[in-house]
């Protein structure tokens, strides 16, 4: 099993602006079998495509963070409501176009949930 140090990338499933950013931020990795830690989103993007690479990215042993636009999240809610680990950590954000919305976020939902609210 490797351990949480082993951990050492952001993965990212969004929209082009998004990953764009990030990439210019320096996230971005392509590791010796030629595999990306992002997926970038369009309207031409099948669920089955979203749903693979959020499905590798949570397998992955060297990502600790997987970012993923909310608005894409919802296009796989039940995939994401589904997912417990705490490595990697899944953390919703907002993209240019599609402002957050915590009623969504499933991360905070479980929060919630454990604190009684």
């Amino acid at each position: 099993m490797a351990s949480f140090k082993d951990r050492t990338l952001i993965a990212v499933i969004g929209d082009e602006d998004s990953i764009t950013g990030l990439l210019l931020a320096g996230v971005g990795h392509i590791n010796d079998h030629q595999k990306k830690n992002f997926l970038v989103v369009d309207a031409k993007t099948q669920i089955s495509t979203i749903e693979a690479a959020f499905q590798e990215f949570t397998e992955r042993k060297d990502v600790a963070i997987l970012l993923i636009n909310q608005h894409i999240a919802e296009k796989i809610r039940p995939t994401v409501d589904r997912y417990q680990q705490a490595f990697p950590t899944l953390l919703e954000i907002p993209s240019k176009d599609h402002p957050y919305d915590p009623e969504k976020d499933s991360v905070l939902k479980r929060v919630q949930k454990l604190f009684g609210e």
